[in-house]
């Protein structure tokens, strides 16, 4: 991840899969936390009259697990055939070292696959010391681990590789094996300057609240 003014994540990888194929395993709660290691649980609670769905959702760390709440709105016929996901949550575990936030993805097809990127942003929890610790440490990790998560999420759309093959274990394990690698993944937009990472976010985000 590299150092820029706009403090948003970002991530990109390009997915050479069918579009159906990349928003089945992302849409899907019981796909979506077989690649993401940011979640062990994803629960749909209900879904509003606009087509939102309410989400629990839990991070497992065996000491303790964090759980909060979400919300998140996909649209499937953008321009150019382009998809998109919007999505805001929320936690009150003081041990969370992410607060509210919100983001989205983007599928944007192309020749070569799907191009299949994230921008999100996030309040710090942990009070002061994680206001202190987000910008050197926080905020580094949890690009990483999106990104790694995003090529995990590649290798099963691609070469049908499942996600527990590619797990953090197995990564140590010595061979020829499919290896996850956050660094096959972009950190910025393709393009400098113009809009922000968030203002990039479609427009569905904007009036979504948790």
């Amino acid at each position: 991840m590299t150092a820029h003014s706009d403090r948003a994540l970002y991530v990109e990888t390009l997915i050479k899969a069918p579009m159906d194929v990349v928003w089945a395993l992302t849409q899907d709660p019981t796909a979506h936390v077989r690649w993401d290691a940011r979640f062990t649980l994803i629960r749909p609670v209900r879904v509003r009259d606009d087509g939102a769905q309410e989400f629990d959702y839990e991070l497992d760390l065996h000491a303790h697990t964090i759980r909060g709440t979400g919300v998140s709105l996909g649209e499937r016929h953008g321009r150019g055939g382009e998809r998109t996901s919007a999505l805001v949550f929320d936690t009150d575990d003081a041990l969370s070292p992410l607060g509210n936030g919100r983001g989205y993805w983007r599928y944007i097809p192309t020749p070569d696959g799907v191009r299949f990127l994230t921008g999100y942003d996030y309040a710090p929890g942990w009070g002061p010391l994680g206001c202190l610790l987000d910008p050197i440490v926080t905020r580094r990790f949890v690009w990483w681990l999106t990104a790694w998560s995003f090529d995990r999420l590649r290798l099963w759309a691609e070469e049908g590789v499942p996600p527990e093959q590619t797990g953090w274990w197995r990564s140590l394990l010595p061979g020829n094996r499919p290896r996850a690698r956050a660094g096959r993944c972009l950190s910025r937009p393709p393009r400098t300057g113009g809009p922000t990472i968030m203002q990039h976010a479609p427009e569905s985000l904007s009036g979504l609240d948790s």
